[in-house]
């Protein structure tokens, strides 16, 4: 299988190129505007390019499958709503259009617990806004991860409020009644490998995957 990753430079992006050396028969492409970790590198075909070039790449890969990682911060956006909805909404909206134009069936994408079209939040609003937007390209099987407080080291990205959380999360998810659990914390591993095994996943329709699901989903492949 031939799978496009964006995105591949984040949390979620950097462990499905970790999570890609446990899956044999898929070709992965990642897109990345600065080169990864050379380890990181050896499951996968790595372009370098600004992220104007990506649509055209993804669409000439030709790839049976995309997964989506991409996503921004507040403060990396310069506090600007236009700057912000750049990256989480329309990056991600055209590099689904691309790989949809490049023959592409599935998409596994990276949203967010809360996700709500209508939402006074304009993180989850974006997100909501994202996936309504997707839905429109019509793709055989896609998928929407809506993970909670994402585990795991972030290279160079400091985000101390959620790194705060993070250092709580083994007591807050613990105070979390089970009909909150999506609102727990999850590991970023999780939501990687998950992601790989949702390409393969022959389901169709629209479906969306919280913690509960994600790990479901990422335990299937360790018990394969």
């Amino acid at each position: 299988m031939r799978i496009a990753l964006v995105g591949a430079s984040g949390l979620v992006g950097r462990a499905v190129l970790q999570a890609a050396r446990i899956r044999s028969g898929q070709t992965l492409l990642a897109l990345v505007r600065r080169p990864p970790d050379p380890a990181l590198a050896a499951h996968a075909c790595v372009r370098v390019a600004e992220p104007a070039a990506w649509a055209d790449i993804v669409a000439g890969f030709r790839p049976e499958a995309l997964i989506c990682a991409l996503g921004t911060t507040w403060r990396k956006s310069g506090r600007s709503r236009a700057a912000f909805r750049a990256v989480d909404h329309d990056l991600v909206v055209d590099m689904a259009a691309a790989a949809r134009r490049g023959g592409a069936t599935c998409a596994v994408i990276v949203s967010a617990v809360g996700a709500d079209a209508a939402s006074r939040s304009l993180y989850l609003k974006t997100k909501g806004q994202m996936e309504r937007d997707l839905a429109r390209l019509e793709f055989p099987r896609l998928h929407f991860l809506r993970p909670g407080l994402l585990r795991g080291e972030r290279l160079g990205d400091r985000r101390l409020k959620e790194g705060a959380a993070v250092s709580l999360s083994p007591v807050l998810d613990r105070l979390l009644p089970e009909r909150l659990s999506r609102f727990r914390s999850i590991a970023a591993d999780d939501v990687a490998v998950a992601a790989l095994t949702l390409c393969h996943d022959r389901a169709t329709g629209v479906r969306v995957h919280h913690n509960a699901e994600i790990v479901r989903a990422a335990c299937k492949t360790e018990e394969s």
